[in-house]
């Protein structure tokens, strides 16, 4: 009977460990695929059936960055020779680079890609601080109506996007935020905000107040206990939050493109938008969307410790 139990949990095991292997190829596949048209040439991007076997090329992503026109006729081979690697890979593409004296005419993408860290960045800070400091006082002192300014908070998240999308522009076009980096930094933050203090609530709520009350009692004022009680000891729960709040701000499409022209739009709206030849280059797409995924698997990666403890943090109370 023990070996017939044995065999059978055997088996178990083995079909959990296909399915793990089944659901993570699922999972796995899209980003291969985007990864792969990164790196293959235009006519073989879209081709039916599917290229699966080709010499990878950089040429994608030298469009990604560079501004070029169609050639007006064939480019001289002197030039051709004379020419770095990256630009020969656009004139075998039938374009040419365009140049400001010494050096090649820079695309919006880089621009728009800055444009993303600089206001992901920001908005998470200022999220996850402020939200740090709110669940603290959430967490350490009598509110008044402490329920209901919970709830207030937490419905903020609960309306669609969307459906403030017009009040918010209008709003935004009145005091002049339209298309400005401080005006999405807000938007983000705003949106971040009651996620971050509601994880990080219950961040705080695990930490006993014994040992800021001992540090009160050694003379520490409550800013110092924070300082150095609290917040070392949150550490985990604000890098888990972090991660959140980045992805949200990072990916976030539809304000992005209502919200921004030119000046402050991000990436995400940017990346469908590019043509080439006059038609969608898909290899640049994928390009854009290969770069455009690395700062948050980076990110994610560099606080992964932090992560999987933080997600996990109070799930079993001795």
């Amino acid at each position: 009977m023990a070996a017939v139990r044995s065999s059978g949990q055997k088996m178990v095991n083995r079909v959990v460990v296909a399915l793990v292997i089944l659901a993570t190829l699922a999972f796995l596949s899209p980003i291969y695929w985007i990864g792969s048209t990164a790196f293959k040439p235009r006519n073989q991007a879209t081709t039916v059936p599917p290229t699966v076997f080709f010499e990878p090329e950089a040429t994608s992503f030298v469009k990604l960055f560079t501004k070029r026109v169609q050639l007006s006729r064939p480019v001289d081979p002197a030039v051709y020779a004379a020419s770095p690697w990256w630009e020969r890979r656009v004139f075998d593409a039938g374009e040419r680079v365009l140049r400001t004296g010494d050096g090649p005419q820079l695309s919006a993408y880089s621009n728009r890609f800055f444009n993303s860290l600089v206001i992901a960045i920001s908005s998470t800070f200022i999220a996850v601080a402020m939200g740090t400091l709110t669940a603290y006082g959430f967490s350490r002192f009598k509110l008044a109506a402490e329920p209901d300014l919970l709830f207030f908070i937490l419905s903020t998240r609960m309306l669609p996007p969307v459906a403030v999308a017009i009040p918010m522009f209008l709003m935004y076009r009145a005091v002049g935020l339209v298309d400005t980096h401080v005006g999405l930094i807000i938007l983000y933050t705003a949106f971040n905000l009651s996620f971050s203090v509601w994880i990080m609530k219950g961040f705080i709520d695990e930490i006993p107040k014994e040992y800021e009350e001992a540090a009160l009692v050694d003379g520490y004022t409550r800013l110092q206990a924070f300082v150095r009680i609290v917040l070392p000891e949150a550490a985990t729960g604000i890098a888990a939050t972090a991660v959140f709040c980045f992805i949200t701000a990072w990916n976030e499409y539809a304000f992005a493109l209502m919200m921004t022209n030119r000046n402050a739009q991000t990436a995400p709206p940017f990346i469908p938008a590019q043509l080439g030849s006059g038609i969608t280059d898909w290899t640049v797409i994928a390009a854009g969307t290969v770069l455009f995924m690395l700062p948050v698997a980076i990110f994610t990666f560099t606080l992964r410790g932090h992560l999987l403890r933080g997600v996990t943090f109070g799930a079993i109370r001795k």
